[in-house]
């Protein structure tokens, strides 16, 4: 390795743990204000559940600890979710220098879209899935079981599926970069539609508890972003990687 190769590795690693540590110092600061209303963001994630259940039940626990963890956890995932858009500024902050130029007016928007359908997704799974998927499972079993749901099990529930509503809306951004790059053209995305359907359900099925309205809501939220992000990738003039890194 020459002094220069070494010099410029040198750099890039320096300026990464300075990004690194910028970023852990923002999500620190992020997370002592969503800790200090941990409880509230707990009543405000498990508002959908208490309102499904039946008069006079609530959520329990039943470890020692998880009282106090589980809101502390949930804060926490909160503060990721808030700093995220910074986390990603830094990202396009390194990556920008050494992008070309039609990589750079790709990366900035697609950043920038992929964040707002990150919360879309999770906003989607708050108002419209969870209600649904709470008020089918409380009225599921039978009437001699008593539905009281342990608080540490519902914040594993929710955040998956939190996340994996969120990631799952990124299907649009990846279907249209795909398109853009000419790694796979909209005809050949179209042709393997039935394939993309099924997945979906599959997906669906993994992702969310096993009743069949939350894999539905999944599902199909997925079938119509992958459609959409077509639909995009239709308009775009057909190109072809070298002539994008022109």
């Amino acid at each position: 390795m020459s002094a220069s190769t070494s010099e410029t590795l040198t750099a890039h690693l320096l300026e990464i743990r300075k990004r690194l540590i910028r970023m852990l110092v923002i999500l620190a600061a992020v997370c002592m204000g969503t800790i200090f209303f941990a409880n509230e963001l707990y009543a405000f994630f498990s508002a959908p559940l208490l309102n499904a259940l039946p008069s006079g039940s609530q959520m329990i626990a039943t470890e020692v600890a998880s009282p106090f963890l589980t809101p502390f956890k949930l804060a926490v995932v909160a503060a990721v979710c808030i700093a995220i858009p910074y986390v990603l500024a830094e990202c396009w902050g390194f990556l920008a220098p050494g992008l070309y130029h039609h990589e750079k007016k790709l990366l900035l928007p697609v950043l920038f879209i992929s964040t707002c359908l990150f919360y879309g997704g999770m906003a989607f799974a708050y108002l419209a899935v969870f209600p649904v998927m709470f008020g089918f499972l409380s009225q599921a079993g039978p009437e001699s079981v008593t539905y009281a749901p342990d608080i540490s099990q519902f914040f594993n529930t929710v955040v998956k599926l939190l996340f994996a509503f969120g990631f799952a809306f990124q299907i649009p951004v990846i279907t249209f970069v795909l398109s853009y790059l000419g790694t796979i053209t909209p005809e050949g995305m179209a042709r393997k539609r039935p394939y993309i359907f099924v997945s979906c359900f599959v997906a669906g099925m993994l992702l969310t508890p096993p009743d069949p309205l939350s894999q539905v809501l999944m599902a199909l939220p997925m079938w119509l972003l992958f459609e959409s992000g077509l639909l995009f990738s239709k308009l775009l003039p057909k190109r072809h990687i070298s002539e994008l890194s022109q």
